[in-house]
């Protein structure tokens, strides 16, 4: 009988690590988000929009 199955924590496997946080799949997809959104993240924010915030936390 294998852990897990009675509702106790199954203990991990030998040899096997903890994965590290930053995995080779994790990085490439941050580089990809940020050459694709670093620029529109970037931008200005529009004065009308600023304007409707302002009118709306006057409320």
């Amino acid at each position: 009988m294998s852990g897990g199955e009675n509702g106790t924590p199954r203990k991990p496997r030998p040899g096997k690590e903890q994965q590290e946080p930053d995995t080779a799949f994790d990085l490439w997809l941050k580089r990809g988000l940020h050459q694709l959104f670093d620029d529109v993240a970037n931008e200005p924010i529009p004065e009308e929009l600023l304007r409707l915030i302002e009118e709306d936390r006057d409320k």
